[in-house]
């Protein structure tokens, strides 16, 4: 139930939405985005510039206490808006913890994707949460709280930016390519070289800028680049939010042989993939 402390758009969501998210999509993204931001403020205390230890998973990742608090605050809050709405998020996956998924909708979380970036100190590093529907990633919000920029989008409703020192979202698009030639964005510390550049081969590219966490996918849904390729292990929870946003935006990612990256699916992990700024 909506309580008085809430802002008025969350209430509106909570109001008129309770286990589905289609009758007022708007209301939903900012009750997203005031989730997503709450979680920043969490993780903004335990940020060092200068660099942090960090524990490792059983499968060699880092993890920190901000991921584990960050997630907590989204759990919470997202039980409360869409209690009927399972959750899959990363760090309670990583615990053991899977609910069942017994419908084709439920919330994907990653409460800070990036943690080597967080780790290094580099501010590059996001809070995402994304509604899945049918497969797909139809609504989502990626709040890099170092940086106070937040996207958010919701597929037919469109894709806003909102940065520091704005006092309204912006709306934003994806771009075709320019003549000039494509401009690429690579993750800083992951990925497979030689098969980008494979896929690369025969295509005009003018440059490339190597960004942290599922923040590419926010340039790409900007106009502000053309091209991801992550040829390497991802998980769901990785993709999904910058997935959403950027379809919102006109763009759209395929699994690399060319079929659509879907979602839900078994052990939640993606094949390699490739992220387009036009359909």
């Amino acid at each position: 139930m909506p309580n008085d402390h809430d802002p008025p758009s969350q209430r509106r969501a909570k109001d008129r939405i309770g286990g589905s998210v289609s009758n007022d999509g708007r209301a939903m993204l900012a009750a997203l985005e005031c989730l997503a931001e709450r979680a920043g403020r969490v993780i903004l205390p335990y940020f060092r510039p200068e660099g942090q230890p960090a524990e490792r998973k059983a499968d060699g990742s880092p993890v920190t206490e901000a991921d584990r608090a960050a997630e907590a605050v989204i759990l919470d809050g997202l039980a409360e808006l869409t209690p009927d709405i399972p959750v899959i998020a990363e760090e309670a996956m990583a615990a053991g913890h899977k609910p069942a998924i017994t419908g084709l909708r439920f919330w994907l979380v990653d409460p800070l994707d990036g943690t080597r970036e967080f780790v290094g100190g580099n501010g590059e590093f996001t809070v995402n949460i994304a509604l899945i529907d049918n497969c797909a990633p139809v609504l989502g919000v990626v709040h890099a709280p170092a940086l106070a920029l937040t996207y958010r989008g919701a597929v037919g409703l469109g894709a806003w930016r909102t940065t520091h020192g704005t006092p309204q979202a912006q709306r934003i698009e994806a771009r075709r390519p320019p003549v000039e030639g494509l401009h690429i964005v690579s993750s800083r510390s992951h990925g497979d070289r030689a098969a980008l550049g494979r896929y690369l081969a025969g295509l005009s590219v003018s440059g490339e800028r190597q960004v942290g966490s599922s923040l590419k996918f926010g340039l790409l849904a900007a106009g502000e680049a053309d091209l991801y390729g992550r040829f390497g292990p991802t998980m769901e929870w990785d993709t999904a939010a910058g997935h959403a946003v950027l379809t919102a935006a006109g763009g759209s990612v395929q699994a690399a042989d060319g079929t659509p990256l879907v979602y839900g699916k078994a052990g939640f992990r993606n094949p390699s993939f490739v992220a387009l700024g036009c359909r």
